[in-house]
């Protein structure tokens, strides 16, 4: 799990502090940090694509592991179309719920 560190943020100039104990060989160093709130948002954000891309990608395995009967290539087809469809739909209204 990510650890979260609280921190003073300066309004004017934008310094971050962290007050800790010195014990006499403090350095200053160049660091980079994320907001906790820009972080958790890209986090669900990452989640939500992760989810579309397993449907997806689930899809694309029965299309290539099916094999039509001879003279079923339309009716598998359309099958396919279906199915992706209802997918799709699903995505959509997840994505339209989301927003």
């Amino acid at each position: 799990m990510i650890e979260h560190v609280k921190a003073w943020q300066c309004i004017g100039c934008g310094k971050i502090e962290a007050p800790q104990t010195c014990v006499g060989v403090c350095q200053d160093r160049r660091v980079e940090f994320v907001y906790a709130f820009e972080y958790e948002e890209t986090l669900a954000a990452l989640e939500v694509e992760r989810r579309r891309a397993n449907a997806l990608e689930t899809l694309v395995r029965q299309l290539v592991r099916t094999t039509p009967s001879e003279g079923g290539w339309e009716r598998s087809y359309r099958a396919m179309q279906d199915q992706a469809r209802k997918v799709l739909a699903t995505l959509a209204k997840q994505e339209s719920s989301r927003l």
